[in-house]
């Protein structure tokens, strides 16, 4: 076994103060997941109604904040 594989039983005080703050308010992680499901878990993209989508677009005009009469 390596030297980097013993356990040294340091924990940070950050470390500490974070499983203090959990315990104490056990909501956290919970709000957690849903942040991050909000996030980043997403539905797939359907590729076939993405290119048809991108197909049907109307190109812009060059200056579309001016009236052409």
């Amino acid at each position: 076994m390596g030297w980097f594989m013993k356990k040294s039983g340091y924990v940070s005080e950050f470390t500490q103060f974070l499983g203090d703050m959990k315990q104490k308010n056990p909501a956290i992680e919970e709000g957690q997941r849903d942040g991050r499901s909000r996030l980043w878990d997403k539905e797939p993209i359907d590729l076939d109604n993405m290119r048809r989508s991108q197909e049907s677009r109307v190109p812009q005009s060059a200056y579309v904040y001016q009236s052409h009469e």
